[in-house]
Formats: C-alpha cells, sequence, structure tokens
C-alpha cells in the first residue's frame, strides 16, 4: 500500500490535466519503487482539471508482471483498481513522509489482486534476508528453551511445492551450525483458508522430521502460534482496513484478493 500512496502523491503533485502524460508519470514513479519490473500498465481516470488541481481523481488501474521488490524477491502479478480519490494537497509533502494520511479527504479504498509464482517463493527462500526472519520467526514461535535452540540449526535447501487444493508443502533441512553432522529433514503441509476475510489459517498441517510424524500435540501449539500472526487486524492501528476476498493455491501459483481501506485520522 506505501507504494501505491507515493504513486498518488506524485501524481497529484504534478497536476498535470493531460492522462496520457499522468500515466506515464505514474509508471515511472512506480518503477522506482522496484528493483525492475518486467511489465507495467497504469491508468489514471482524471476528473476535469481544476478538481484535479484540487487533489481529486476519478480511479487509478495499476496492472504489474514480473515485479522485483528486490534482486531475489519477485511477484508474479500485482493488479490494483482505486475508487474516487480525494486528497489535500497543501499537507501532502509533509504528512507523507510521517505515514500521516490525514491529508487524506476521505479513504482511499482499492481492490488489489497478487499472485505469487512457486518459483518465485523459492527463489526468495534461498535469501540470506528471508532465511535470517524465518530462523526469527521460528524462534519466537516455539515455546522456551525449544524456541533457543533454533538459532543453533542453519537453514539449507528450503523448497515449497504447491499441490493444488490450497495445500501447499515445504521441506527444509536443519544443520546445526559449525558442525558436519547429518541435517534434520523437516517437512510441513498444510492447507490454507480465510476467516471472516480478516485472517489466513493453517488447515490440517502435517509435520514430520526425517519423515517420522511430529506429535499432533506440538504440531497443534505451532500452527496456534503461526495463525496469531496471520491476522489483518494488526494493520488498523495504522488506519488500514483489509480484507481477504479470496485465497487460491493451484499447483501453478498462489493467488490473493483483497480489499484495502486506507483512512484519515478521525477528525
Amino acid at each position: 500500500m506505501e507504494f501505491l500512496t507515493i504513486l498518488l502523491s506524485g501524481l497529484l503533485l504534478l497536476a498535470s490535466p493531460i492522462g496520457l502524460v499522468v500515466d506515464r508519470v505514474g509508471e515511472r514513479l512506480i518503477r522506482s519503487q522496484f528493483e525492475r519490473i518486467e511489465q507495467l500498465e497504469v491508468r489514471v481516470d482524471n476528473p476535469p482539471s481544476h478538481q484535479l488541481l484540487q487533489g481529486k481523481v476519478e480511479r487509478i488501474q495499476i496492472a504489474g508482471r514480473g515485479l522485483w521488490l528486490q534482486p531475489d524477491i519477485r511477484l508474479a502479478a500485482v493488479d490494483i483498481e482505486t475508487d474516487p480519490i480525494d486528497l489535500d494537497l497543501p499537507q501532502l509533502r509533509e504528512r507523507l513522509r510521517q505515514r500521516d494520511f490525514s491529508f487524506l479527504e476521505r479513504p482511499i479504498q482499492a481492490g488489489i489482486r497478487l499472485a505469487l509464482s512457486e518459483e518465485d517463493i523459492n527463489r526468495a527462500l534461498r535469501s540470506p534476508a528471508v532465511t535470517n526472519r524465518l530462523r526469527t520467526a521460528a524462534s519466537q514461535l516455539l515455546p522456551g528453551p525449544m524456541g533457543a535452540q533454533v538459532n543453533r540449526y542453519e537453514i539449507l535447501a528450503p523448497q515449497v511445492e504447491f499441490l493444488g487444493n490450497n495445500r501447499f508443502r515445504i521441506q527444509v533441512n536443519l544443520q546445526e551450525q559449525g558442525t558436519a553432522t547429518t541435517p534434520i529433514t523437516l517437512t510441513a503441509e498444510t492447507g490454507l483458508g480465510t476467516i471472516g476475510g480478516r485472517k489466513l489459517q493453517l488447515l490440517n498441517p502435517r509435520l514430520e522430521l526425517n519423515g517420522t510424524p511430529v506429535p499432533e500435540l506440538f504440531v497443534n501449539l505451532l500452527t496456534e502460534g503461526v495463525n496469531r500472526r496471520l491476522d489483518l487486524q494488526v494493520l488498523e492501528a495504522s488506519g488500514i482496513t483489509a480484507r481477504l476476498l479470496q485465497v487460491e493455491v493451484n499447483p501453478e501459483q498462489m493467488e490473493m484478493a483483497a480489499f484495502v481501506r486506507l483512512a484519515p485520522p478521525s477528525r
């Protein structure tokens, strides 16, 4: 949502009444927020020029394919379509830097579709930055001494496989750092669903260590910890409301569709 806000600010500060020019500038602004983008289309539906000068836009549509956030983190597809937008231009520059959305005369509402391919996720999992985040998350999810032990292990060859029917499998090798011990193979398979459009939820998870099923009590404990972290309500403290409309995992890719609302603080 942040790069969309940056796009809006740039477009409206330019205050151009010529739709094609605004579209091209918007495309450049979006590209500047990414490492690179393979394909991008931006369409801005303008009101009369005097309204654009006042910070009003009828609609923005963005269609991107192959968006690289970092050299090893890629989004297969992003599609965004906004409702009408109304901004307080005099406040825009200063407030935007502070992530203060009081420059909004009314909430920004948008539909968003996001797609990730199996290859994209596996490439990201090989990134040292992502691996370190996974290790940190695992240490926080596991209770007491078990969580503390996680940092002793190096994560090797993580691999995701999309199974279809909203299920996927993750396999990873764990090796104690600084040793030549035989790695432990950890395999997890789970479904993915939603609760009330507000939460992602792991469904019927299974966990194995070297082919041996992990006790159900431990799997349930770990699942509860993961599910607590998949609650979109945490965004509401920053003025962002998000609702999941669809989550689908098929053998080709994972797709999510959501409604996002960015609201100014109460006045």
